[in-house]
């Protein structure tokens, strides 16, 4: 449905964003995690016709960005980080105002209306002022605004930011239900979006891809930590027939009072639930004295410490 190819976007000499390309397929939900200035929001941008890219292309459901910018609006569905709505008007206004700006035939906009008021919730505050309601309200009313025509794809960028607990829970439940039936673009600094309501994670930093994946693959489960006291050479050359091992890689050496304890990290190129047994099997036949072995525990912010770090 999305497909970026080695997308750049340059502000004069900046580079915010650097050769970025990945697809997502109908009904995802992604995550794109990064610190405040990685460039998500200039992909968004770019992937809503807001920019134009310097390098590379972008295709929206098989249109071109650049010179199907239009087409491709009316299948977008957009919530910028500062929710545009106009503080002097009326939700009901305003809404009506947005529906007017986005063609909804006559006939289609009070269904149009109703949905997108009932599906955020807003039937309570229709008639009140946007600059009466909390910061909460106003980002529900954003997101009413982005549903309104029934896009395909949904763009939030920090849909939860300045939000409270109990407003933060409610507004990713509102990004679950609407889930059901959009492709979903979120834009995020914080690692609990993400894993609160997303299937699939590109990690940004300095405006690259450095990661992309979808959540449950990041569990570590091909990786597992071996703590013995035998020398990393060793270990390579009593593994060496275990084809499935792509990698082994020295953690961490620890001396004090008894043997020295060497940590290793193992990586295997697939997911094999038997290996582990064979990993050991080996080690001990070649007469290594094993002190711990387990699969690698990883969550995302170890992840994202691990891949975002200069």
């Amino acid at each position: 449905m999305i497909t970026v190819n080695h997308l750049s976007r340059n502000y004069g000499k900046f580079v915010a964003v650097r050769d970025v390309s990945f697809e997502i397929p109908r009904g995802a939900v992604v995550g794109l995690l990064g610190h405040n200035g990685a460039g998500k929001t200039t992909i968004m941008k770019v992937l809503t016709g807001y920019l134009e890219p310097t390098e590379g292309s972008a295709f929206i459901d098989g249109l071109d960005i650049t010179s199907q910018r239009l087409d491709i609006q009316r299948k977008i569905g957009y919530l910028p980080e500062n929710s545009p709505v106009y503080p002097e008007m009326s939700v009901i206004d305003y809404l009506e105002y947005v529906a007017e700006l986005r063609d909804i035939p006559l006939e289609d906009r009070v269904p149009a209306l109703r949905n997108a008021i009932q599906r955020t919730g807003l039937e309570e505050k229709v008639a009140d002022n946007v600059n009466t309601l909390s910061r909460g309200f106003k980002q529900r009313v954003g997101v009413a605004q982005a549903i309104l025509h029934e896009p395909e794809i949904l763009i939030l960028d920090e849909p939860t930011n300045g939000l409270d607990p109990s407003q933060i829970e409610e507004m990713r439940q509102l990004i679950r239900d609407l889930s059901e039936k959009t492709t979903i673009i979120l834009s995020t600094h914080i690692l609990q979006e993400v894993n609160a309501v997303c299937d699939r994670v590109l990690i940004i930093s300095r405006g690259s891809v450095v990661l992309d994946s979808p959540l449950e693959n990041l569990s570590g489960r091909n990786q597992f930590l071996l703590e013995t006291d035998s020398p990393l050479h060793f270990i390579k050359e009593a593994l060496k027939n275990i084809s499935i091992i792509s990698e082994i890689q020295q953690v961490s050496t620890l001396n004090g009072h008894g043997p020295t304890r060497n940590e290793y990290r193992i990586t295997l190129q697939d997911e094999e639930p038997t290996v582990s047994a064979e990993i050991i099997r080996t080690l001990i036949e070649k007469g290594s004295n094993l002190f711990a072995f387990q699969t690698e525990s990883k969550n995302l912010e170890s992840i994202f410490k691990e891949v975002s770090s200069d």
